[in-house]
Parts: C-alpha cells; sequence; structure tokens
C-alpha cells in the first residue's frame, strides 16, 4: 500500500495483524485505517483507540434492514431443508 492509502477492514478481525497495522500507521506506511472488527475481538487496543488516523466502529456492518433480513430467511431456509431431512443450503 502506498503512504496515502486508507486500510478498510469489515470482513474479520484476524484478516489484519493489529501489531503490523499500528507499525505502518505510526511510521506513516499508509495514511489511516477505518476497522469495524478486531483481531482478538473484543479488545481493541488502546494505541489504535488513540490514533487520530483510525476509525474504529463497533461491528456494525450488517447493521442494515436488508441484510438482518437476508439473515433472518437464511437461517428458516436452514431449518426447512433439515426439517425436510435436504442438505442445508447455508451450513455454518
Amino acid at each position: 500500500m502506498n503512504p496515502s492509502a486508507i486500510l478498510i477492514n469489515i470482513a474479520r478481525g484476524e484478516v489484519v495483524d493489529e501489531a503490523a497495522l499500528i507499525s505502518a500507521l505510526q511510521t506513516g506506511q499508509i495514511a489511516g485505517a477505518g476497522l469495524d472488527v478486531y483481531e482478538f475481538e473484543p479488545a481493541v487496543p488502546q494505541t489504535l483507540r488513540d490514533m487520530e488516523n483510525v476509525t474504529l466502529l463497533p461491528h456494525l456492518g450488517t447493521a442494515t434492514e436488508e441484510v438482518r433480513t437476508d439473515m433472518g430467511h437464511m437461517a428458516l431456509n436452514n431449518v426447512a431443508a433439515f426439517v425436510a431431512g435436504r442438505p442445508l443450503p447455508n451450513p455454518v
């Protein structure tokens, strides 16, 4: 990433090595970060919390009506498939 880059992680916390991210931010390797998930959730390093070039969110990536509705339908589809003896469409 170039020095003007901003890292965004809304996927999974373990995707980003937070120690390496902190180092990159402190040395100016990257300009900033926006995180919705954390490597050792729910713990967030104090260093990240104190940085002016970091925006932290409390894991809100799925907090929309559309996503939550889809998640509910996914669960119901799994229950219906299980009861009918079919393979689950979305086994977790």
